[in-house]
């Protein structure tokens, strides 16, 4: 298939034709691509302007997922070794996929984890080698109608991971996945499913990055997870777009009795970016956690933060949302707790935090907060302010010149995200805020 641009229901056929994939996919594709014309795009938030005329929904660039990095096309290769990709396999996971543009072209697990019944692959193979358990979980939690954008996911996903953890099992160290973005107008639309079995345990890492370019892409992923009982699953993600890419994906988690699902969610980068992690606490005693941050500077609309909607019993939820707004950006955090009616004895704390670096800069709060009984606790919390001139000061009286000064305060503002990310993570987002202030 040549890498056109625009959407219509023959690419969508022939999408869906070079995947090899079984009619009812073919159908929900189709499906899907109806109610991603019909749908409007979403109401709040920043105003999105983009020419679905102009994108390329899919480019094939490799016949096979390689198992050895020696067999991926060394430009492809050589662009994930840029980014560290390669050496962290060897020093930190467990296991790994790489998906540049629409399609996943490494993928590798050590074959202790395989012994254990443990599926980790692309979710384009997770369809042909593992229908059953697919065709149970896919679309369940995130409807193909809940927005343009789940909609249009649904019609042209390609790509993304999949996870499934068997019961009584233990991932001691991550597994993760990279995705690039390097052709002009390019989409990219993966699809990641995560199935944490009954007293099972993982943590899965996502990284991101572009190319940057003058006309616009898009990136509109759909995540969904499942944690059953007594299990927990840790989502982090550090994603770096260019900022000419929109950013606009649905994450989404539900947690049975004594399940426990944290996201670690890193927003720099991107021209708009929306995105809401959420966690629907299902079973008694589940807890849901959104550590967050997002910087926004110059041409950039940071439009983020998390959804907790208890539905049983004595669960918890927490929200730290940590943004920073700079050189004319807009960072707003945009959030919802539901305490059900039946959700009794359960709480929820919210604390967003916001530093606003220049007069040019903005960011707004915009809370959604429901509670349905009397026994249930809800806290929210809310600053904004200006770097600390008295803190500025006395740093700057010990020698370090103004950027320097501003830097460590602005890691220490967001330490309580940095202390939840490994070691690599913590180094990399270091590095990347040096080259935003």
């Amino acid at each position: 298939m040549k890498s056109t641009l625009g959407l219509n229901e023959d690419k969508i056929l022939e999408i869906s034709k070079q995947k090899q994939e079984p009619k009812w996919m073919t159908e929900y594709r189709l499906k899907a691509y109806k109610a991603f014309k019909d749908i409007p795009n979403p109401n709040f938030g920043p105003e999105l302007k983009i020419d679905f005329d102009k994108i390329n929904y899919f480019k094939k660039v490799t016949d096979k997922v390689e198992k050895s990095w020696d067999n991926v096309a060394c430009p492809i290769k050589e662009t994930f070794d840029q980014v560290g990709l390669i050496d962290a396999e060897k020093k930190y996971l467990d296991g790994i996929g790489a998906q540049y543009e629409s399609e996943v072209v490494y993928h590798s697990m050590i074959k202790e984890l395989e012994d254990k019944g443990v599926i980790f692959c692309s979710t384009d193979d997770a369809l042909k080698n593992h229908p059953d358990i697919f065709k149970k979980y896919f679309g369940k939690l995130v409807k193909y109608n809940e927005n343009k954008y789940t909609a249009l996911n649904t019609a042209v996903w390609s790509g993304g991971t999949f996870i499934y953890v068997p019961p009584h099992v233990t991932i001691d160290r991550p597994l993760q996945s990279y995705f690039r973005l390097d052709t002009k107008n390019m989409g990219q639309f993966e699809r990641t499913m995560i199935i944490v079995d009954e007293d099972s345990h993982v943590h899965y890492m996502e990284g991101c990055t572009a190319t940057y370019h003058t006309t616009d892409s898009l990136h509109a992923a759909v995540v969904e997870i499942y944690v059953g009982k007594n299990s927990s699953c840790r989502y982090t993600t550090i994603q770096n777009w260019a900022d000419n890419v929109y950013n606009l994906v649905t994450k989404r988690s539900i947690i049975e009795e004594n399940g426990v699902m944290q996201w670690i969610d890193g927003n720099i980068g991107s021209k708009i970016n929306m995105k809401y992690p959420s966690c629907i606490l299902k079973g008694k005693g589940s807890k849901g956690d959104c550590i967050s941050i997002a910087v926004a500077t110059k041409d950039q609309f940071q439009d983020a933060g998390a959804k907790m909607i208890h539905l049983a019993p004595d669960t918890t939820s927490k929200i730290i949302s940590k943004s920073i707004s700079a050189n004319g950006g807009t960072s707003n955090y945009r959030g919802t707790v539901h305490i059900a009616k039946d959700a009794n004895n359960s709480k929820s704390i919210v604390k967003c935090d916001t530093i606003i670096l220049d007069e040019k800069s903005k960011s707004d709060t915009i809370p959604k907060n429901i509670v349905e009984n009397s026994t249930s606790y809800l806290e929210h919390e809310a600053t904004v302010s200006k770097l600390d001139e008295e803190k500025l000061f006395y740093l700057m009286s010990r020698g370090l010149n103004e950027d320097k000064a501003k830097e460590l305060l602005i890691i220490g503002f967001i330490d309580e995200f940095r202390e939840n990310l490994p070691m690599e993570y913590a180094v990399e987002l270091n590095a990347l805020l040096k080259n935003y202030f």
